[in-house]
């Protein structure tokens, strides 16, 4: 049993992008799914798929590279963790090499990234970094 699923999500990611996978296959949750929806829209990877197989739901990533080898997703890092939460207000979100990556935040608006948050003035949890 995973303890922490989007400590699982990143680390599936990080590995399948090094293997040069073109796509991944994870368990299903509604945040893994919000987190997916950021990433593509984001440009991190293709697409994304949900479906079900076998009384479970099953999350397909597609992930996206230069040329034929080289990743988009350079790094990912688990930010808050279960053994230690990191919380920011919007004027603390962390800028993730000056506005190339990614700092995706849980906030009571939603799941969202550090750009939205600061624009809606909400802060909340630093559940992730993408670059």
């Amino acid at each position: 049993m995973v303890n922490d699923p989007i400590a699982d999500l990143l680390t599936q990611v990080r590995n399948a992008s090094k293997a040069r996978l073109r796509k991944v296959d994870l368990p299903s949750s509604h945040m893994k799914v919000a987190i997916a929806e950021i990433m593509k829209d984001t440009g991190f990877i293709r697409n994304f798929k949900l479906f079900r197989q076998d009384e479970k739901g099953v999350l397909r990533l597609y992930l996206k590279y230069v040329g034929k080898n080289r990743s988009v997703i350079v790094g990912l890092k688990r930010v808050s963790k279960p053994s230690r939460r990191v919380y920011a207000s919007y004027r603390k979100l962390p800028n993730v090499l000056n506005g190339i990556g990614v700092a995706i935040v849980s906030t009571s608006r939603g799941i969202v990234t550090d750009e939205v948050a600061r624009t809606n003035k909400v802060g909340g949890e630093v559940l992730c970094t993408i670059w």
